[in-house]
């Protein structure tokens, strides 16, 4: 791995390459595209228009693409394919501008996030007891139609790849379908988080009618009981059941988000089942985060002992090959597939959020190094429904308003976002962990419990000390 990182490094972040990459996110003026873009559709066998100089570029462009291939074991045509995908394209776009402005880093550091949670209002029909936001109604100061629309520009021309609408309730907001499909007109990738509990089967054929990559249903439990408890207001497990069937009958992808504590810790594998009957395709599950609401249910956090668990249930679903996979956002589930998966030569690489099934053998984990576990400010940030932009949903930290700079200026100079990029600040075992760049620990827990996003992880068993001293009430100095 260290000779693989080293060739890395020399290839792609000596001086040289890194001024061609810099020059290659300049818009040409001739072609009026970015000449990356323009590179990466050629690489991939997409007519666009090229002037000399753009085709020079694609071709210095493809051929570090090729070393990157090459280093990875993969074919010419499983890359092309690969890069077919506008949303892979864009993806690349963002890695290959992180490499200009940062060289190759673990994890390594993005010229734009791959994914921002835009929570579009904080209006909501439910009244859940975990809920981040305190949601109930909108608040007075959200974007208007038409700043919306800036944003998602600037999101589109800084090659975020994928938008997730979430809240509240997304669906309550009147213009919502306006903005999604004007995010996927400008070639973003859509995801929709709910409470399920709006989408008639109506509803779910307009979602699919204006290309909703991915719904995201709330589904705390497998009985009314748990699942109500959760959301507040009785009578939602019924229509929360029938959001996801409709969802699924529309032909969209769609995903149960399971948030665990001690409430329904066993009624998981249940839930996991219900949502493979259902015909759902994945099972998110989030870890608690003690802030907004949930700050009220702290005693009832998993203990690292009982996550631990929970993350190896995860991982035998995960590859059980059933059709539903399992991700989450505790990102120690990179330390479980890795420690499963040493040895083996095709096995599921696992981040947060990201889940493959990859033929690298020995690269497996320097891929996984490189996606990096928690994302927090390096390759993920939030944006609340007035432009306020955060590290995380569950990091209330202000770190910039797009009404007062732009969205990249943001990303790019924020002290606290270029803090959660730097592995070397973490303190505990999350600093001296051996995946500490495959995992990093839940800096959003580390902010909630302590107060400081460097501090370890409560919630892991490797910080287990630090967990006994936070139930036996003392403050860590």
């Amino acid at each position: 791995m260290f000779t693989t990182l080293g060739i890395l490094k020399l290839a792609l972040g000596n001086p040289i390459s890194r001024a061609v990459l810099t020059r290659s996110t300049a818009r040409c003026s001739k072609c009026g595209n970015r000449r990356l873009r323009i590179a990466l559709a050629r690489y991939a066998g997409v007519d666009v228009k090229a002037c000399p100089t753009c085709r020079m570029y694609s071709f210095v462009i493809g051929g570090i693409i090729d070393i990157g291939r090459v280093l990875l074991r993969t074919s010419k045509r499983e890359m092309r394919d690969f890069f077919k995908s506008q949303t892979t394209r864009r993806g690349l776009a963002s890695i290959v501008r992180g490499i200009a402005e940062h060289g190759v880093t673990q994890p390594q550091l993005l010229g734009a996030p791959f994914l921002v949670v835009w929570d579009l209002t904080h209006a909501c029909n439910l009244k859940c007891k975990h809920c981040y936001q305190r949601a109930d109604r909108p608040l007075p100061d959200e974007l208007t139609t038409e700043e919306a629309k800036r944003l998602i520009e600037e999101l589109a021309d800084a090659d975020m790849v994928a938008l997730a609408f979430s809240g509240g309730e997304p669906l309550m907001r009147p213009d919502f379908y306006e903005l999604a499909a004007y995010a996927r007109s400008l070639g973003i990738h859509v995801a929709l988080a709910t409470n399920g509990t709006l989408i008639t089967k109506e509803v779910a054929k307009r979602l699919k009618g204006i290309d909703i990559n991915y719904v995201e249903i709330s589904l705390d439990g497998a009985s009314a009981k748990t699942h109500d408890g959760f959301r507040g207001v009785p009578g939602m497990f019924g229509m929360t059941i029938e959001g996801i069937k409709n969802c699924v009958e529309a032909g969209l992808y769609t995903c149960i988000a399971t948030t665990v504590t001690k409430l329904n810790l066993n009624e998981i594998q249940e839930t996991y089942e219900l949502a493979l009957s259902l015909g759902c395709k994945r099972q998110m599950i989030f870890n608690f985060v003690p802030t907004g609401r949930g700050v009220d249910m702290i005693d009832l956090d998993l203990s690292p002992e009982e996550r631990e668990q929970l993350l190896e249930q995860n991982y035998v679903n995960l590859v059980s090959g059933r059709g539903c996979d399992v991700l989450g956002t505790a990102p120690q589930l990179a330390r479980i597939a890795l420690r499963h998966t040493e040895g083996v030569e095709r096995a599921p690489l696992v981040s947060a959020h990201f889940a493959a099934s990859a033929d690298l053998g020995e690269h497996t984990r320097l891929l996984a190094e490189f996606l990096g576990g928690c994302g927090a400010g390096r390759c993920y940030c939030a944006i609340e429904p007035n432009g306020d932009v955060l590290p995380c949903v569950f990091m209330p930290i202000k770190v910039g308003n797009i009404r007062e700079k732009s969205f990249l200026e943001i990303w790019q100079g924020s002290s606290v976002l270029n803090d959660l990029r730097d592995r070397s600040r973490l303190k505990g075992h999350c600093g001296e962990c051996e995946y500490r760049y495959a995992c990093g620990g839940c800096r959003a827990r580390a902010y909630g419990y302590f107060g400081d996003y460097d501090m370890p992880d409560p919630g892991c068993v490797n910080n287990l000390e630090y967990w006994k001293q936070l139930k036996r009430g003392f403050p860590h100095d």
